[in-house]
């Protein structure tokens, strides 16, 4: 991409990450004539669509990167791979020297959730992973370039989580025992097949009791009940009737989950406590659970031991801490879920997962939608009175505190895309569809 001038005053967004968040929102400013500088920290801006998804779900991911794709490459977004924030941008220079519009945190959510157990993460690699490196170790070990820590999967694994996340690491967990029981028998299936058909069909086809193959299946453990699980949501301002039939959706998920996989199942029980041998985790003790409403507290007495040599925590993301970013507890300091407005710099927002600290997409991309239609109508003020309406019933209660704000003079907006011209040069970047079909992922190879 050659030298930009621009010569009329503009408004110009920079907008941290370029997944699913970070896209929504380049499309929604630029199609109301903002002028979008994306910063991504990885070679692509594919975020968890990539790393996050198990490698089976081939036909979600094509959707998503031809989504994604389709977002970026048009006029008034730049992008910027291999830059991250906290590392490459100091937050508090970026925010206050570059003098953009607006800038979008959509950084996503990186980071487990930790495993409330004190002390627990002394033994990360030690009998304990984490689902964000599982999972990317699921995907990427088969790769020639992968030189990742590489992870043995034992029968008896126990996986603790409730959400679609760990129904995915579960199904992978089964998988890689299931393809080796079957090798070992001379029997050759793929990944994509047991994922796609299941195990008990996969075994049939090959007239296999799968009771008889010797595999010690994984268990999941769930702190509340099957109907409780994240795994399907009800409408908002859902009736009692809605509720009860998203609570039976959810047994029903489970249930496949549990017929296709032969997956374990422990509901309302609580981890407490690790069992350690020889400095390494050897299990855990689980209690039993009293739910009511989203509490689930332990039950005095209904301690067990249950022994596994490996335990994978699969409980959340939240988004990691950068250099500068006020945070309370696990999340940055945002005033309002709904119009993701940072707390300690004006001009700042966050938006989708690193709001709502979730690896959901749908969530993702809706917060990311609504959080932009709210920065263009209420702080750049070139939005319309429907959209606005539209939006604000969408988000429910929105606090509107954000006050209009003029374009930048020509000069500034300048000013930052020599700034973005120099950090193309350090990056041996040209545009945005050139660079991003040399570096095609692999799945897509």
């Amino acid at each position: 991409m050659g030298e930009t001038v621009v010569t009329e005053p503009k408004h110009v967004a920079a907008i941290i990450g370029g997944a699913i968040a970070g896209s929504t929102a380049a499309q929604v400013l630029a199609d109301a004539g903002v002028m979008c500088v994306v910063f991504e920290q990885n070679d692509r801006p594919y975020g968890k669509i990539e790393d996050g998804l198990p490698r089976w779900h081939v036909k979600q991911r094509r959707m998503e990167y031809e989504r994604i794709d389709s977002r970026l490459d048009r006029p008034n977004i730049l992008f910027v791979p291999r830059t991250r924030l906290g590392a490459d941008l100091d937050f508090h220079e970026f925010v206050k020297t570059w003098g953009f519009s607006v800038v979008v945190l959509a950084n996503g959510a990186w980071r487990d959730r930790p495993l409330a157990l004190e002390g627990i993460d002394q033994y990360i690699d030690k009998g304990l992973i984490y689902q964000n490196p599982f999972i990317y170790w699921f995907n990427h070990k088969n790769e020639k370039a992968y030189a990742g820590p590489r992870y043995e999967v034992p029968g008896g694994t126990i996986v603790i989580g409730g959400g679609l996340a760990s129904i995915d690491v579960v199904k992978a967990v089964q998988v890689e025992l299931y393809e080796a029981a079957l090798k070992a028998r001379g029997i050759e299936t793929s990944m994509l097949e047991l994922e796609h058909k299941g195990i008990p069909a996969i075994c049939a086809n090959h007239n296999v009791n799968p009771a008889e193959l010797g595999v010690e299946d994984v268990a999941l453990y769930y702190r509340r009940r099957d109907v409780d699980m994240p795994l399907a949501q009800p409408p908002d301002n859902a009736t009692p009737e809605q509720l009860e039939k998203t609570q039976q959706v959810r047994k029903k998920i489970l249930a496949k989950v549990i017929e296709k996989y032969r997956v374990r199942f422990h509901e309302r029980r609580l981890p407490v406590s690790a069992l350690v041998e020889g400095g390494r985790l050897e299990g855990l003790r689980f209690v039993e659970t009293q739910v009511k409403g989203r509490d689930a507290s332990p039950i005095p007495g209904t301690e067990a031991d249950v022994r596994s040599r490996l335990i994978i925590s699969s409980v959340g993301s939240i988004p990691e801490p950068v250099p500068g970013i006020e945070m309370k507890g696990e999340y940055y300091t945002f005033n309002d879920w709904d119009t993701g407005e940072y707390k300690a710099v004006e001009g700042v927002f966050g938006l989708g997962n690193v709001v709502a600290g979730q690896g959901n997409i749908d969530v993702s991309r809706k917060h990311a939608a609504s959080v932009s239609q709210h920065i263009l109508e209420n702080y750049l003020g070139v939005g319309n009175g429907t959209a606005e309406a539209k939006a604000r019933q969408q988000m429910g209660n929105v606090r509107d505190f954000l006050r209009s704000k003029e374009p930048l003079p020509a000069s500034q907006v300048n000013s930052i895309l020599a700034r973005v011209q120099q950090r193309w040069k350090q990056i041996g970047y040209s545009s945005y569809r050139s660079y991003i079909q040399g570096v095609i992922p692999p799945d897509l190879e």
